[in-house]
């Protein structure tokens, strides 16, 4: 994983159809989505961070810039045998830096159940209700950028 590369691109990258192909497979496929409803109306405007080994996408998330403060992080996917071994929380990490950098100064997210506790690990705190996004249970989480 040390040779795994971090890359901020943008849609019409080369790297944009293998992000686009994890996105499916990790987040929407298991679902029952088709490939076309992983594209979100906001994707050229967003940040696009991809962890990524010679021309292979093993990890992404992305951040849709809502002010001058702050935004969404969304699509946060790595590969299925890559997820525990800490390339997400790297992938976090790195974006949360990027955007310390630009000033934004908060991040807000919606997180599905199961992976609550990987966001809170990284500083996030749940607020709200427990909502439904795409069919499952979700968690609206924030964190402020120190």
């Amino acid at each position: 994983m040390s040779d795994t590369a971090l890359s901020f691109i943008q849609p019409g990258h080369a790297l944009y159809e293998g992000e686009l192909e994890l996105r499916f497979r990790v987040l929407r496929e298991p679902l029952g989505y088709t490939r076309a409803q992983v594209v979100f109306p906001f994707e050229a405007d967003s940040f696009h961070l991809v962890a990524h080994q010679g021309g292979t996408v093993l990890g992404c998330v992305l951040f849709n810039p809502e002010d001058a403060h702050g935004g969404r992080l969304f699509q946060m996917a790595v590969a299925p045998h890559l997820q525990g071994q800490g390339l997400g929380a790297r992938l976090v990490r790195s974006l949360e830096e990027e955007l310390r950098r630009r000033g934004f100064t908060h991040v807000h997210l919606h997180a599905r159940a199961p992976v609550v506790p990987f966001y809170e690990r990284l500083g996030y705190a749940v607020h709200g209700e427990p909502f439904s996004e795409v069919g499952i249970p979700h968690r609206h989480m924030r964190k402020t950028l120190a």
